[in-house]
This record gives structure tokens, C-alpha cells and sequence, in this order.
């Protein structure tokens, strides 16, 4: 079974998609205890280190050739936007720690292949040079005592894969020691094999195919798993009881905005002056369409387009999970800001179940 190391690791939508497709979580790597908590109870097999990734790159954790993959993303918020400019800015930039730990986890263990996702803004962040500059560093033999890695970046829209929001993220991938890798042909075989397994795993997926079939929310959260109804829903559905359903109790002020508010509308209907740095704000969703990204304030009528097509209320974290793809069974733990934090920050696990065949795929090559 393959291994992979991951890094960043959150409420571990990267790992359950890996796990699905076959492969061995050996090590997890998350700072925050209250959202490692929910990866460890998810992923008892797997050794979880709640540590800074900079105090883990310090220790003898990690160690040559333990895993053919390491999969995650450094956060965003790692990326000046200077520095890239000599050979030593952008590593020796203390806010790129990061990105400079995840590197440094990469050239001691040296997978096979890394992957990395990250925003889609790191592409134009600084004109390209944040971009070109991550490319350069891991195809610098100097870097890499002799080794280095080859390349391949892709936008990828979570519509693409059969999940029901229009999130976008930016996906590279490097393999070590492989210079002529036609990333492209294996892209579409990928997506050719799985077809041939699940010929509806690249359907277009709307709200309503994701979540009209959950009762109502309660107050403890807890329901009894509901019969699947469309082809979604039986990917996600396990049997038994299902968590985090719980609804936002909306102040009077915020559910008398949401009375006036009709489906694809938001706050311009509203004859009020909301300052709101959000253009989807009290936005309505539709059941027939996609969601928009979930972000970390889905429960948020303010924080976007988050309130139901046909209830005055807002996304629960099942809900949301749903959207993301995490399986019916997948249980969140912790206060409600972490739970939210846990589920907008994850990779879709059904993203990174086509990732891990592509993963896959590439290693085949070898």
C-alpha cells in the first residue's frame, strides 16, 4: 500500500480522499489540537503530530524515503508578496515559514511525488513571481542535494468532479527525478478509468441533488441517516446516526432580512444600507444550482450566498460538509467556530479522491 505523509492536514478531506483510493495515511501533521481532534477520531490508523510544522521540520519526525507521497497545502496567508526577487528573499522571509518548512519536510523525506493545492490567487499574486519563484525552489538541484522535482500546476473547479460548488483551487504537482511525465495524457486517463468504475462521478451536481433529502435540523444535532436519493447522496450515505445538523439560531433583525430575500437575490433587495465587503451577502442559493464556495462563515447570512432556497436560515455543518463531499459518517468535533473552520477549509475528499488516482496513475509510471 502506498504511503503519504499529510502535511497541513485540517479536518483531513485531503486524507479521506487518498484513503478511499487505497493509499496508507501514515503521518499527519496539524497545529491546531481542536481540529486534529476531529482528523484523529476520523483516522485512528494514522499517527497525528499537533505541532507547528516548523517545530516538526526540527525534529527527527520525518525521515528519508518513509513515504512515496506527501500530500497539503501551506495556507495563503504564508505568501508575501515580495522577496522573490534573489535567491534567498522568498525562503528567508519569515512570513513564508510555511511554505519553507513544507519544502524543507519534502527534501528530507523525498516522495515520489508532492502535491500541493493552494487559492487560485497565487498564480497573479506579485505579478507571478510568488508562482515561479515555488517552481524554481523545488527544480533547484542545489536546493535538493542532486534531486529535483518536475513540475505541473492546474486550476481546478470542484463543479468538474461531481461536487455541487464552484470552488476553485490551484493544484502542483511534482515528481522527483522524472523530467519527460505527460502530466496532460494522464489528467484525462485518469478521468477515463474512473469513469469506466463510476460513470456518474463527473456529473453536474446541484444543491438539491446534495442535500434535500436531510430532515430538518435539531437541536442536538443528531439525526437518523436518510435514504439516499439521488447519485450524490449514495456516494456520501452510511448507515446509522449523522451529526452536526445543527441549525444558526439568525437574530430577528437578520431572519426579517432574509423574509425579503428571493432565491439567486441578496442584500441589494434589501432597502437598507449594508456595508458589506461580501457581494453575495444574505445571498438566497437555488436548489438547482451549484453553491458557491463554502468558506468558514457558511453559517454566516452576511458572509455570502449561504441561505436556503426555501428556509429562512443558513447552511448547517452537515449541510456544508455534504457540499464539500465528506461522507454522511464523517463526524466534526468541537466549538462551532472550529467546526466551521474545519469545513471550509478542507479539500473536497471527492477532489482529492480523483487526485489520488491521478497520484496513482503518475507512480505507475515509475
Amino acid at each position: 500500500m502506498t504511503q503519504v505523509i499529510d502535511l497541513f492536514a485540517g479536518a483531513g478531506g485531503f486524507s479521506t480522499g487518498f484513503r478511499k483510493a487505497g493509499f496508507a495515511i501514515t503521518k499527519a501533521v496539524e497545529f491546531d489540537a481542536s481540529i486534529a481532534e476531529t482528523y484523529i477520531k476520523n483516522h485512528p490508523g494514522t499517527k497525528m503530530i499537533v505541532d507547528d510544522i516548523k517545530n516538526v521540520d526540527q525534529t527527527n519526525e520525518f525521515s528519508h524515503d518513509e513515504a512515496e507521497v506527501i500530500i497539503g497545502g501551506p495556507p495563503c496567508q504564508g505568501f508575501s508578496m515580495a522577496g522573490a526577487r534573489n535567491r534567498d528573499g522568498f525562503m528567508g522571509d519569515p512570513r513564508n515559514y510555511l511554505f519553507k518548512h513544507y519544502f524543507n519536510i519534502v527534501k528530507k523525506v523525498k516522495p515520489k511525488v508532492f502535491i500541493m493545492e493552494n487559492v487560485k490567487g497565487l498564480l497573479s499574486m506579485s505579478k507571478g513571481e510568488i508562482f515561479r519563484e515555488i517552481i524554481s525552489i523545488f527544480s533547484d538541484k542545489e536546493r535538493l542535494d542532486g534531486d529535483s522535482y518536475t513540475l505541473y500546476s492546474r486550476v481546478v473547479k470542484a463543479v468538474e468532479f461531481g461536487i455541487p460548488q464552484k470552488r476553485e483551487r490551484l493544484i502542483i504537482v511534482g515528481v522527483l527525478n522524472k523530467e519527460n511525465v505527460n502530466f496532460a495524457e494522464i489528467w484525462e486517463e485518469t478521468k477515463r478509468k474512473i469513469k469506466v468504475s463510476d460513470k456518474n462521478f463527473f456529473d453536474n451536481v446541484t444543491l438539491a441533488d446534495a442535500i434535500s433529502n436531510l430532515p430538518l435540523p435539531t437541536e442536538n444535532g443528531i439525526i437518523n441517516a436518510p435514504e439516499p436519493k439521488t447519485n450524490y447522496e449514495k456516494e456520501l450515505f452510511k448507515e446509522g446516526k449523522i451529526y452536526n445538523h445543527v441549525k444558526r439560531h439568525h437574530s430577528k433583525k437578520v431572519l426579517e432580512r432574509l423574509s425579503k430575500i428571493k432565491t439567486g437575490d441578496n442584500f441589494k433587495s434589501l432597502n437598507e444600507n449594508i456595508k458589506s465587503i461580501h457581494s453575495g451577502s444574505y445571498g438566497r442559493m437555488s436548489w438547482d444550482e451549484p453553491t458557491m464556495t463554502i468558506t468558514t462563515r457558511f453559517d454566516t447570512p452576511s458572509g455570502g450566498r449561504f441561505t436556503l432556497p426555501d428556509q429562512d436560515r443558513t447552511l448547517t455543518a452537515r449541510e456544508a460538509a455534504r457540499v464539500q463531499s465528506f461522507p454522511d459518517d464523517y463526524r466534526f468535533y468541537g466549538n462551532k467556530t472550529s467546526v466551521n473552520k474545519q469545513i471550509g477549509n478542507a479539500v473536497p475528499p471527492k477532489l482529492a479522491y480523483f487526485l489520488a488516482n491521478f497520484i496513482d496513475n503518475i507512480l505507475k509510471e515509475y
